[in-house]
């Protein structure tokens, strides 16, 4: 052979000792087989034993978990329930229209809207509305401040608002107490005292052009027309003072005059 292959030959039956880790704190060496032209291989001993898993133990666990989360998925939840006056945001309360195209709105109940700690519950008032109204949010910087309760509006119509407001505000009674509107004061005196908050100005000697006392379901309703376009309607219940007012300018009042009257005669309150 060459003199190259000569010492290829010489090299493949060459020992030579390589480190291996410590081992009980000597150092161990050991000599690698010697590389071989012929091909061959050997099958890789584990230098750890091989950790079995006992199959048993994780069917029988996971049959334990799946069987719970099943029982927990199946049982019956409790009934969801609205509570008055812990739900922040508008609430969906007007109804589908009747034969003669007419909504009803009704207070939801869990509409939030109350005056404090230490205050009743807010009575689902009501009133109806014709096509086109639409409720708008309420803002603390209106004019009627967080008395405001619900504020509606249609671009042919006008806008309506719902003020209510703590008899407190007016009158050295409890927090339970349960006044009339006849107790709080004259047609004339109310409309006069909240006329900043509804207009944004006080009222004229002769702005109320029209005021009518009505009797409905045990309630006194006051109910006033006052220019230029203005539509009223107040009653108290409990510790509270309901006010609805429409507004128009002259062209929605000639559209929609009929109504806007509608509306104002509709409002309704329950007793307590």
């Amino acid at each position: 052979p060459s003199p190259l292959i000569r010492r290829f030959m010489r090299a493949s039956h060459t020992t030579c000792r390589v480190a291996t880790p410590f081992t009980g704190g000597k150092r161990q060496w050991a000599y690698p087989r010697a590389i071989s032209t012929r091909d061959e291989e050997e099958p890789i001993q584990p230098t750890q034993p091989i950790q079995r898993i006992d199959c048993s133990t994780v069917d029988r666990r996971s049959a334990v978990l799946a069987s719970l989360a099943l029982s927990l998925w199946t049982l019956p939840l409790p009934r969801a329930e609205a509570v008055q006056g812990l739900t922040a945001g508008r609430i969906p309360g007007l109804t589908g229209p009747d034969k003669d195209g007419y909504s009803r709105y009704t207070r939801p109940e869990g509409k939030s809207g109350g005056h404090g700690v230490g205050w009743s519950e807010i009575p689902r008032y009501t009133f109806q509305v014709g096509p086109g109204w639409d409720e708008k949010p309420v803002s603390i910087a209106d004019l009627g401040g967080t008395e405001i309760d619900l504020r509606f509006e249609n671009a042919e119509q006008g806008s309506l608002l719902v003020v209510v407001a703590p008899v407190l505000r007016f009158m050295d009674v409890g927090y339970n107490a349960d006044v009339t509107i006849e107790e709080i004061g004259k047609p004339e005196n109310i409309i006069a005292g909240f006329a900043p908050e509804l207009y944004g100005k006080p009222l004229d000697a002769d702005d109320v052009v029209e005021t009518e006392v009505v009797q409905d379901g045990g309630l006194t309703y006051y109910q006033w027309c006052v220019k230029p376009h203005h539509l009223v309607s107040a009653t108290a219940v409990g510790n509270r003072l309901f006010i609805l007012s429409t507004t128009s300018n002259s062209r929605q009042w000639r559209r929609g005059a009929d109504d806007l009257v509608k509306i104002q005669k509709s409002f309704r309150v329950p007793r307590r």
